[in-house]
C-alpha cells in the first residue's frame, strides 16, 4: 500500500527541494523567432483585451492567431510577412495609438514583433482556420514546467562506486541532486560539520530554539550509528516543532486574530483555535491530503446536526477556518455588505489559489490573464465551489458562522443548574424584600405620622410610575430611599446573611457547563446559490452563469475534472470535498 505523504515530510523537503529546484542557464542555439514562442504572449500581454478574449472585436481584428493577424480587420491586413514597415501593427504600436490607455509596449517587445514581422511571421505549426470565443490555451503553456504532473527523476550518478554502491558522500537521493549540481559548478560538499554544529543547525531548523547543555550532551555522548537520526527524531517529536513550522503554512493563510476591517479590526475571538489545529496536524505528521481535505471541506465530512460532536469531529470543522481568513469588511458598521462580501471571497480565492495551486488567479476575476493561462470564466469556474459556504446573496457575518459545542448532557445539566439556581434565586429576592421591608419600617417610624403612608406609597411605586410629587417627597428625605446597596447601613445582619445567600447562589452558577465555540465555514443545506460570471469582475453586472469547474490548464489528457453542481448524498453542494 502506498504510504501517505506526511507533514513533516512534506515541510522538510520544501527545504531539501530548494536545491534541486533553483534555475539554470541553459545555452540554446539561435532559433527564428515564432508566433507561438515569442509574440503571442506580448500579444497576451497588450492587444487581446481588445483583440481577442472578448465578445466584440475591436475593429473586427483577431490577433490570437498569425493568421488572423494577417487577414487583418476593418482597416485591412494587421501584419504583413517580411514587411514591418508596411504592417499597420508596427505603425500603430510605434506612433503609441495602440494599446490605447497609459500601458503602452515597451521598445523592446515592439523590436521583437517587428524581427518576427521581418523573417516572415513563421508559426511553429500549421494554425486552425477558427477558435472557438476566448483565449485558448496553447502547447507551450501547457508544456510549461509549472503545470507538467510531478515525476521522481532518477538521481544523479554522482557520489557513487562503479558498482553504484553509494559513497560516503550520498547518503539520500537529494544529496545526490545536491552533489550533481555542486559539480557542474566544479564545486563540492563543504567537510561535514562537527556534532555541535549539527544538533544547533537541527534545532533552530526544527524548532527554531537553541539546544539545550543536556541534548547536546546526549548527542554527543551517542556512538550509536543512528545518533544523527535519533536527535533529529527527537526534536521533530518535541510540541516546539509544530510551533515553528506552523507558522509557515499560517503565513499562506494569512492568519489574523482579528478581521483587518480599518479602525474598528474586530477581534476573532476563536481563531486561535484554527492556529493550534495546524499545530496539533504538524506535530501528529498528519497526512497532507488530509490536511487539506479537511481545511477545504472538514464540514461536509462531518454529518448534521452538529450536536453531541466527538474531538475529531470538531477537529474538522475548526480547519474550516483556513478559508475566513481574510479580511472581512462586513463586520464594519455602515458598509456595502455587497461590495465587502465579494471582497471576501475574492480575498479567499487568492489564498487559496496561491496556497495550492501557486497562482496568483486574481487578475483574471475582471479579464482573461495576461501572463497565466487563466481564464475569466476559469476564475469563475473556481468562485462556483466555494460560493456555496461564501454565498454574497445570503452572506454571514463572522458572528452568524458560530457553531457552539454544548452536547445534549451539557444542555441538561445547565438546564438543572439554572433550575437550581432560579429557585434559590427566587428565595433570595424574597428575603431581600423582606429585609428591606423591615428597614423601611423603623426608618418610618423617624418621620412624622402623616406622612409616613405617603413615603410608604411612593417607595412601593415603580419608579417609572410615581408622580412628581412622589419624586419629591423621596428626594427631601433620602433616607427612606433603601436598596439592596444600602441595607447594610439599616440592618448589617442582614445585609451580611444576604451575602452569603449570593455565595450559594453563585457556586451554584458555577456549576453550569461552560458553552464554547467554533468558527465555520460551512453550506446552509438546500441552498447553492447560482455563480455569475461579473463583466470586468463587477458584481453589480453579471453576465451569465457558469458552473463550478477545476482551472483548465489543471487538466489532464485535455479532459476537465468533473465537479457536480449539487452531491446528492450530501446535504451541502459537495463541490468543495470534490474539488479537495
Amino acid at each position: 500500500m502506498q504510504q501517505p505523504v506526511r507533514l513533516t515530510y512534506l515541510f522538510l523537503s520544501f527545504v531539501a527541494s530548494a536545491w534541486i529546484l533553483v534555475p539554470t542557464e541553459v545555452s540554446r542555439a539561435v532559433e527564428p523567432l515564432t508566433f507561438e514562442r515569442d509574440i503571442r504572449p506580448v500579444f497576451k500581454a497588450y492587444c487581446l483585451d481588445c483583440h481577442g478574449g472578448v465578445e466584440k472585436l475591436s475593429g473586427n481584428l483577431d490577433l490570437r492567431l498569425a493568421r488572423f493577424g494577417k487577414q487583418g480587420g476593418d482597416s485591412g491586413p494587421a501584419i504583413v510577412p517580411g514587411n514591418a514597415a508596411g504592417s499597420l501593427l508596427i505603425e500603430r504600436m510605434k506612433s503609441g495609438e495602440m494599446p490605447p490607455g497609459e500601458k503602452k509596449v515597451p521598445a523592446d517587445k515592439i523590436a521583437i514583433v517587428e524581427q518576427w514581422i521581418a523573417s516572415g511571421a513563421a508559426t511553429l505549426r500549421d494554425e486552425p482556420e477558427r477558435l472557438a470565443p476566448g483565449l485558448e490555451i496553447t502547447p507551450e503553456e501547457r508544456a510549461y514546467w509549472f503545470f507538467q504532473p510531478l515525476k521522481r527523476p532518477e538521481p544523479p550518478a554522482v557520489g557513487t562506486t562503479a558498482s553504484g554502491t553509494p559513497t560516503g558522500l550520498v547518503r539520500t537521493p537529494v544529496d545526490a541532486f545536491v552533489l550533481a549540481r555542486l559539480q557542474s559548478a566544479g564545486l563540492q560538499f563543504a567537510p561535514e560539520a562537527d556534532r555541535l554544529t549539527l544538533i544547533r543547525r537541527v534545532a533552530f531548523d526544527l524548532t527554531g530554539l537553541p539546544p539545550t547543555p543536556g541534548e547536546i550532551s546526549t548527542y554527543i555522548a551517542d556512538q550509536a550509528p543512528d545518533a544523527y537520526e535519533k536527535m533529529v527524531d527527537r526534536y521533530l517529536q518535541s510540541p516546539q516543532y509544530g510551533e515553528r513550522w506552523a507558522r509557515h503554512w499560517l503565513d499562506v493563510a494569512g492568519y489574523a486574530d482579528s478581521e483587518g476591517n480599518g479602525n474598528e479590526d474586530t477581534i476573532r475571538p476563536f481563531a486561535y483555535k484554527f492556529r493550534d489545529y495546524v499545530i496539533r496536524s504538524l506535530n501528529a505528521d498528519k497526512p497532507f491530503d488530509q490536511f487539506i481535505i479537511e481545511q477545504l471541506a472538514g464540514d461536509e465530512l462531518v454529518p448534521l446536526p452538529w450536536n453531541n460532536l466527538q474531538p475529531e469531529q470538531i477537529e474538522k470543522l475548526v480547519a474550516t477556518g483556513f478559508l475566513k481568513m481574510s479580511v472581512d469588511g462586513t463586520t464594519t458598521g455602515g458598509v456595502d455588505e455587497a461590495l465587502a462580501s465579494n471582497q471576501v471571497v475574492g480575498d479567499t480565492l487568492k489564498i487559496v489559489s496561491s496556497s495550492l495551486l501557486g497562482l496568483t488567479v486574481g487578475c483574471a476575476q475582471c479579464h482573461d490573464h495576461k501572463y497565466d493561462p487563466v481564464s475569466q470564466a476559469d476564475y469563475f469556474r473556481l468562485r462556483a465551489i466555494f460560493e456555496p459556504a461564501l454565498d454574497p446573496s445570503h452572506w454571514r457575518r463572522p458572528g452568524q458562522r458560530l457553531i457552539s459545542l454544548y452536547t445534549d448532557a451539557d444542555r441538561a445539566k445547565a438546564a438543572a443548574v439554572d433550575a437550581a439556581a432560579q429557585t434559590l434565586q427566587v428565595d433570595f429576592n424574597a428575603k431581600q424584600a423582606k429585609f428591606i421591608a423591615e428597614a423601611l419600617e423603623k426608618e418610618l417610624l423617624k418621620h412624622p405620622e402623616d406622612l409616613r403612608d405617603k413615603l410608604r406609597e411612593a417607595f412601593n411605586t415603580p419608579g417609572d410610575k410615581r408622580t412628581e410629587e412622589q419624586k419629591k417627597l423621596l428626594a427631601d428625605r433620602p433616607s427612606v430611599n433603601i436598596n439592596p446597596g444600602v441595607l447594610y447601613q439599616y440592618n448589617k445582619g442582614a445585609a451580611d446573611e444576604l451575602t452569603k445567600d449570593q455565595e450559594v447562589i453563585n457556586a451554584k452558577r458555577a456549576e453550569k457547563p461552560v458553552e464554547d465555540f467554533v468558527s465555520v465555514t460551512n453550506e446552509i443545506p438546500g441552498t447553492v446559490p447560482v455563480t455569475q460570471l461579473f463583466h470586468r469582475g463587477d458584481y453589480r453586472q453579471p453576465k451569465h452563469p457558469v458552473s463550478p469547474g477545476d482551472l483548465t490548464i489543471a487538466s489532464t489528457n485535455g479532459g476537465r475534472f468533473e465537479i457536480p453542481e449539487k452531491d446528492a448524498s450530501l446535504p451541502t453542494s459537495g463541490r468543495r470535498l470534490a474539488w479537495a
